[in-house]
């Protein structure tokens, strides 16, 4: 039983710590403000490794499987 309330009072606290700075759990964000922090580092990624060639097939491969 006190396990349970330890477990409880330290998620509350948690909780309150999200709230204090305007800010949801990570489990809530919103899919397009995922989008906006992950491009970024995505298109580094591509320019660092030369990746762009893949991008360009793996988007040609999902076109293609679209229909498009």
């Amino acid at each position: 039983m006190a396990d349970t309330a330890t477990r409880t009072m330290i998620r509350t606290r948690g909780r309150r710590a999200y709230a204090s700075f305007g800010v949801r759990p990570s489990g809530t964000r919103h899919p397009l403000v995922a989008t906006a922090m992950v491009l970024p580092l995505a298109a580094l990624l591509v320019v660092v490794f030369g990746g762009w060639d893949a991008v360009v097939t793996q988007a040609s491969s999902v076109g293609v499987m679209l229909g498009r």
